[in-house]
């Protein structure tokens, strides 16, 4: 398992950096069921989660939601039934950063953790 999902997120600028093409192909390594997907030029990491109904994805969504609280780093989240949508992305720099791939790999946790 990955060990981002064991790091911090650390507060971003509008001047923080946006991973490189390098870092990019090296930190998908770590999250392979991530997307990275690019809508309106900016860089996003997308990943749909399949649940065998509303409840448990709704439950998931929730889940997700707390963790991004305590990193104050929030993604869109779609629930529908049976499946939810986590797009991740920093919108301070219209595109990833490291926290990204840190809270992507949470995400892959939370499902891991059910």
């Amino acid at each position: 398992m990955s060990d981002l999902k064991q790091q911090k997120c650390e507060a971003c600028n509008a001047e923080a950096p946006k991973v490189s093409d390098e870092e990019l192909a090296e930190l998908m390594r770590e999250i392979p069921d991530w997307t990275p997907v690019s809508r309106d030029g900016v860089m996003q990491l997308e990943r749909e989660f399949k649940f065998k109904n509303f409840k448990k994805a709704l439950a998931f969504t929730n889940r997700v939601g707390e963790i991004a609280e305590d990193e104050f780093h929030h993604p869109t989240l779609v629930t529908e039934w049976g499946k939810v949508t986590v797009t991740w992305w920093t919108h301070a720099i219209n595109g990833l950063h490291k926290n990204d791939f840190i809270m992507a790999a949470r995400t892959d946790a939370v499902l891991d953790a059910e």
